[in-house]
């Protein structure tokens, strides 16, 4: 591939994520029911993890995160935040990569809020910057399978769900979680 189509593969792919990032927030019932389904869907496939929602302080749930890239990359989806069965809140996650990467895909990722600390870190700032503040543990189904709630002590567990696609490769990527005020 010569390095004139290679970058214009990258632009493409930048200005595809970057203008679905700024299109407006998806109508909130309607986020916040793909997001209910969402969750329902993952209480269904995993062992433990209903449990671990009825201990939670609050669930942020982002039922479809597009995630595409050619060299630079990045990811965006909108989610809310459940607490006590009731949508209170509602975010967007979006990120941007750099390094060896060729793909697409769309997964859902849910964050359960352990804590109020926690919970009070998602609107410090300008936005929740994963791997920043807070403990956060990413389940897998055999680490759900084998932790009870009594032995989970982080501040934050998180799930990664129903992923569709291939994206591969190794970089450097930074994630965001902002609050948003859908109509």
């Amino acid at each position: 591939m010569s390095s004139r189509a290679l970058m214009g593969a990258i632009l493409s792919a930048s200005l595809a994520l970057g203008a679905r990032a700024t299109v407006a927030a998806d109508d909130a019932a309607e986020i916040s029911k793909n997001a209910e389904a969402a969750l329902a869907l993952l209480y269904s496939q995993v062992d433990g993890a209903k449990a671990l929602g009825a201990k939670a302080t609050a669930i942020l749930v982002f039922p479809k995160v597009t995630k595409a890239g050619l060299g630079i990359g990045g990811q965006s989806g909108e989610g809310a935040l459940i607490k006590g069965g009731k949508t209170v809140a509602y975010y967007r996650t979006s990120g941007a990569s750099f390094g060896l990467q060729a793909g697409a895909q769309t997964y859902g990722y849910t964050m359960f809020f352990m804590n109020q600390k926690a919970l009070d870190q998602l609107d410090k700032a300008d936005g929740f910057e994963v791997g920043v503040g807070p403990s956060v543990v990413v389940m897998d189904e055999g680490k759900a399978k084998t932790s009870t709630t009594t032995t989970m002590k982080d501040d934050i567990y998180a799930f990664i769900f129903g992923q569709k696609g291939l994206m591969a490769g190794l970089g450097i990527q930074g994630n965001k979680i902002s609050k948003i005020n859908p109509k």
